[in-house]
């Protein structure tokens, strides 16, 4: 990690932070159909950041992709991907060991047949949820680096939230060597900050 990507100041969390936990589902992780290289790793990270956010109520939300069977995304609907996160199937599940709370919210995306949703924001009631907490500073991580997070960190910076970028809890697809990469310096430069879970208090 480079000096810009880190940031040692110590973050103290407080009323309107809110975590965004982005597709840690099986299908994404190691065996599934569209496993993302060292996606299980976020796991204890990610389980790290929910309990700093739980032992102070703070809100965590959870999204996945919850496609149909014949989703646009898919190779044999001419889509670039193979068939995953099927809505309802084993793969669409959350991992096990992600120490989801009881208190998250659940947010689906893509679930739609001929629409590609990467943005938690293209469903309407994330950002309703945002607003009815009052979030305005949203620490994001999960899979996958250079598309539902790059995505979903660019449209909250739209929207003008302080956006955190969890760079320990994330990882890339890298369909092109570099993607992951140049997705994070992308975020950065639009103004994401970049974070670790030992800066948070």
């Amino acid at each position: 990690m480079t000096n810009k990507r880190k940031n040692t100041d110590k973050i103290e969390l407080g009323k309107g932070d809110a975590l965004i936990v982005i597709d840690i589902q099986n299908d994404f992780l190691s065996g599934g159909s569209l496993a993302v290289p060292e996606g299980d790793q976020v796991i204890p990270v990610l389980n790290g950041y929910i309990d700093q956010f739980i032992n102070r109520q703070l809100p965590v939300l959870v999204t996945r992709d919850w496609h149909p069977a014949n989703h646009c995304s898919f190779i044999r609907q001419g889509g670039p991907w193979p068939e995953h996160c099927i809505a309802g199937s084993k793969g669409a599940e959350f991992a096990a060991d992600l120490h989801l709370p009881v208190s998250a919210k659940i947010f689906s995306k893509a679930t739609e047949a001929g629409q590609e949703d990467y943005s938690d924001f293209a469903n309407p009631t994330f950002k309703e949820q945002l607003d009815n907490v009052e979030a305005s500073r949203l620490f994001i991580g999960g899979l996958a680096t250079d598309y539902c997070v790059l995505s979903t960190v660019l449209d909250a910076l739209n929207y003008h939230y302080k956006v955190l970028l969890l760079t320990d809890a994330i990882r890339a697809v890298n369909v092109r060597p570099q993607d992951g990469e140049n997705a994070i310096n992308e975020m950065i430069q639009k103004g994401a900050i970049p974070i670790t879970l030992a800066i948070i208090r």
